[in-house]
This record gives structure tokens, C-alpha cells and sequence, in this order.
């Protein structure tokens, strides 16, 4: 029974493996792709989103306050996006504490020079700290140095 039960794995496996390879090469045949339209459409709208992605590297923010008072970090916040609006602000929470965080530097130089401004807003300190900052793809652009 065991030789039985092998030998009809063996044949089914050999014609299962088994290819008319006369079909390959026969005419080269021909493939009809039938698509909706609309997959088309969704590919060009997945490369614009593409596009417009925000992008995250390492960079540098300034940090103006440390704080376990979330009351305290919003107003803080606050403050910055009165005084700054061209900058985007940041409130991140490690815990315990409330950090806001403006601005997306690719140097510590550029960091410098807004920390330099918000020190008048913030007398006990601003800081440049490390961070992974967002771009956007037309700020990359615009940062490239022409070849």
C-alpha cells in the first residue's frame, strides 16, 4: 500500500510539474489587459500626496520652555505663534514634562538667530536643542544650492 500511495505522488507530481512548451514559443501570444480608468487616476493623485509630503530629518529646533504645567507650555506656545508667526511651534510631551519647540533648522546657525530673538520673549533661557524636523518638498527645492 505504501508503494501504491508513492508511486501515484510521484506521477501526479510529474504532470503536475509537466509545461506545453510548445505554447511559448508557438506565436508569442497575446496579452488583452482590460483596467479601469480610474487606476490611472489614483496613481497620479498618489504621486501628487507624494509630492507634497512632509518629510522628516535631523535638524535642530529652539526650545523656550520645560515644563510639567501643560497651562503653562500653551500659553508659552502662545506667546511664540503671536510673536513668531511665520514659524511653526511645537508642544511635545515627554513625560512628565511639556516642551515647545519652534521652528524647523537645518543648521544650529539658523536656530541661533531665532534664539537670539526669542531670548527677549523668554528671560530664563531659549535653547537650541537636536530634533527631527519636518520639510516639505518645495523647502528642499528651494534650499538646493544650483549645480
Amino acid at each position: 500500500m505504501k508503494y501504491l500511495i508513492t508511486a501515484a505522488l510521484v506521477l501526479m507530481g510529474g504532470i503536475a510539474a509537466a509545461q506545453d512548451s510548445s505554447f511559448a514559443t508557438a506565436g508569442g501570444g497575446n496579452v488583452k489587459v482590460i483596467k479601469d480608468s480610474r487606476i490611472d487616476m489614483l496613481i497620479k493623485k498618489q504621486i501628487y500626496i507624494n509630492t507634497l509630503a512632509i518629510r522628516n530629518q535631523p535638524g535642530f529646533r529652539v526650545q523656550v520652555i520645560t515644563t510639567n504645567r501643560r497651562n503653562d507650555a500653551s500659553e508659552a506656545k502662545a506667546r511664540v505663534m503671536h510673536a513668531f508667526p511665520d514659524y511653526r511651534t511645537y508642544l511635545d510631551f515627554q513625560a512628565p514634562y511639556f516642551k515647545v519647540r519652534v521652528g524647523d533648522f537645518k543648521t544650529r546657525e539658523e536656530a541661533t538667530e531665532l534664539r537670539d530673538k526669542l531670548s527677549d520673549l523668554f528671560p530664563n533661557g531659549a535653547f537650541v536643542v537636536p530634533a527631527l524636523i519636518n520639510v516639505s518638498p518645495d523647502k528642499e527645492l528651494s534650499n538646493e544650492e544650483p549645480n
